[in-house]
């Protein structure tokens, strides 16, 4: 099953639409969602972090780690984005709106330090975890979200922040985000060791963004 998922990358919706009814039923949870989404769960539950609670660690080879507060991600420039949100089952979400900080942004302020190659991601649902190579990372429409769809991003959408990674499959852009490692090697996310490529590229993506007023 997973295998056809990797393979839907390459030959398209009707491959991937029938791995998403599989998924939906086995390796995936397949919950109740609006707006046109259809929600995952890997543990066909939702980790529920308070705003106020919230914490994104940024560790590993960096000069400065730091634990950041949401309202210390809100504070940083911001940058707005809209685009179509692809999963790589098939389904497509038009016209998504989200606002966040650049993950390049992010990285500036905590300084990468020398050896640095890719990034590891971790999740507050303690399962999930994804990668990208520091090129990718620094792309200007890879950001860390706290919104999304005109609000703040729900629980089910992955709030109270995300990663969102626009030219890529919605598997990359993880979801509860609690952690970011600087390290010296690409380590495969959660899809990724179940079949699914370490760089799902969306044919015909675009790499532009348009920054809303910094703040």
């Amino acid at each position: 099953m997973v295998a056809l998922g990797a393979a839907g990358v390459a030959f398209g919706a009707g491959v991937q639409s029938g791995v998403g009814r599989a998924l939906g039923s086995g390796v995936a949870s397949l919950l109740p969602g609006g707006d046109n989404f259809q929600i995952y769960s890997i543990s066909g539950s939702f980790p529920n972090v308070a705003p106020g609670d919230y914490r994104l660690n940024v560790s590993g080879l960096v000069h400065r780690p730091r634990t950041f507060t949401l309202a210390e991600l809100q504070s940083l420039p911001s940058v707005s984005l809209v685009r179509t949100f692809a999963c790589v089952t098939g389904w497509r979400v038009p016209g998504v709106r989200w606002e966040g900080v650049r993950l390049s942004d992010l990285l500036d302020e905590v300084g990468v330090a020398p050896g640095a190659v890719a990034l590891a991601f971790e999740s507050y649902d303690r399962l999930d975890t994804e990668s990208l190579t520091l090129d990718q990372a620094r792309l200007p429409d890879v950001i860390v979200a706290y919104r999304m769809l005109g609000g703040p991003i729900s629980v089910e959408h992955g709030g109270p922040v995300r990663l969102y990674v626009s030219p890529m499959f919605g598997y990359k852009s993880i979801k509860w985000l609690s952690a970011i490692r600087v390290v010296d090697v690409v380590s495969p996310g959660y899809w990724e060791q179940n079949g699914y490529p370490v760089n799902g590229w969306i044919t015909g993506s675009t790499t532009t963004a348009a920054p809303s007023a910094a703040r």
